[in-house]
């Protein structure tokens, strides 16, 4: 007896799954769970089955049908690191890097993140929500189709809640899933310069209870999806202490973890995201061997972002490859902001991380699907193909799921599914 599904999709030239029952490591990190002339059947908004294209014929029918042949299905990407939702551009920031300025330097004198928070303070929710749908658009194009989104260009409470009203909003208005993050802890606002402490007693005291409160009356919590907290423990930034502070009042608020670390300088903040149990660490860059080995002998996934680096005119990258070989599991984000990283395309990371960081495409693909997952708390819904899960899939346009990583400057995400439906 034939079982009805929504949608069938057949004759797959491959069909990765990347299914895990954990963040994938070492060797596992080269499997993708690949099935040749596969085929998925959806129903209800979630996978039914997945197999060889003649075993799922036999056993489903759909309304909906679309021939695969020539093509790769996979998994939707898993972006776990956004600063997506801003006001303005940094391209007067871009053009003083070119000529020889450093971000800490243009930070230092009062641009980068501070920069942002001017003209994010000033925009409405509204205009907030219409500069963000553009780039989300770019993203769900490029293959994204969820994604985690940070505060903290308001650097202030209502500005902060504000931000936290447009990602909400953003949410119910596009098809990418969001995962909504608090970090007013991402700079110290001018009104507070040479008070860093007394600004994260205000984070403390004032700003993250504000924004629990906020958390339960939003609709992420009926959809069950996580709220975090993040903090930038950096030279310039939050020491430490500073961030152990704003990450413990997180977690008492029911906001795990999240903490940028090593971006420039190692403080210790590796051991700090194992310490506190964090969903992740991201950045990595001047991660020593020693906070390697912690960060591999623990849950934490790793996010390391590329473009970050290339975006800046470096030619260091975060070690993936050695955190890889040690143990660690590793995802990939675009980093997306007007700073650092004003780069939509979680393809583009692949071929970066592949080329730089010299991950296998298999590892890229993981690194970007179920380790991503993992890495924003959701890996029970997304980022793998298994029945049960999400119908989150991509149509690639070539026969070799490598060409994802192989190629680049070019699009070959032909159409995504989301929630089971066809977006584009």
């Amino acid at each position: 007896m034939m079982v009805e599904a929504d949608l069938l999709i057949h004759s797959a030239a491959q069909v990765m799954t990347c299914a895990a029952d954990g963040p994938k490591r070492g060797a596992a990190m080269q499997d993708v769970g690949l099935i040749s002339d596969g085929a998925v059947a959806v129903k209800d908004g979630r996978i039914l089955a997945i197999g060889p294209t003649e075993s799922i014929r036999e056993r489903y029918s759909a309304g909906q049908t679309i021939n695969a042949s020539g093509k790769v299905i996979c998994p939707g990407f898993v972006d776990p690191h956004t600063h997506v939702v801003y006001a303005g551009d940094r391209i007067n920031e871009f053009e003083q890097r070119i000529r020889g300025a450093t971000y800490m330097e243009i930070m230092a004198a009062g641009g980068g993140i501070v920069s942002t928070m001017r003209a994010t303070r000033e925009a409405s929710v509204e205009e907030l929500v219409e500069a963000t749908l553009p780039r989300l658009e770019q993203m769900l194009r490029l293959g994204t189709t969820t994604a985690e989104v940070k505060t903290g260009y308001g650097l202030d409470l209502d500005s902060e809640l504000k931000m936290l009203d447009a990602i909400a909003a953003l949410d119910l208005a596009q098809p990418i899933d969001l995962v909504p993050t608090f970090m007013p802890a991402h700079a110290i606002p001018p009104e507070f310069n040479g008070r860093s402490a007394a600004y994260v007693a205000w984070v403390v005291d004032e700003m993250i209870p504000a924004a629990a409160e906020w958390y339960r009356n939003s609709h992420f919590v009926e959809l069950e999806r996580p709220f975090f907290c993040d903090v930038f423990c950096e030279q310039n930034a939050f020491d430490l202490e500073q961030s152990r502070q704003v990450l413990e009042a997180g977690i008492a608020h029911g906001l795990p973890a999240k903490i940028h670390a090593d971006e420039f300088t190692s403080l210790g903040g590796v051991g700090l995201a194992v310490e506190l149990g964090a969903a992740s660490v991201d950045h990595l860059d001047a991660t020593t061997p020693e906070d390697a080995a912690r960060l591999a002998a623990s849950d934490v996934v790793g996010i390391v972002l590329p473009a970050v680096n290339f975006n800046l005119g470096s030619h260091e990258f975060a070690d993936a490859r050695g955190l890889i070989d040690a143990g660690a599991a590793i995802a990939l984000s675009t980093d997306i902001n007007p700073g650092s990283a004003p780069c939509p395309s979680q393809p583009l990371v692949m071929a970066l991380a592949t080329r730089y960081q010299r991950l296998l495409p298999a590892e890229a693909m993981n690194a970007v699907t179920i380790n991503a997952a993992f890495g924003v708390g959701l890996a029970d819904r997304i980022g793998s193909l298994a029945p049960g899960k999400q119908a989150d899939l991509l149509l690639v346009n070539a026969t070799d799921y490598r060409q994802l990583a192989y190629q680049f400057g070019g699009n070959l995400v032909e159409a995504v599914v989301k929630n089971g439906r066809l977006c584009f």
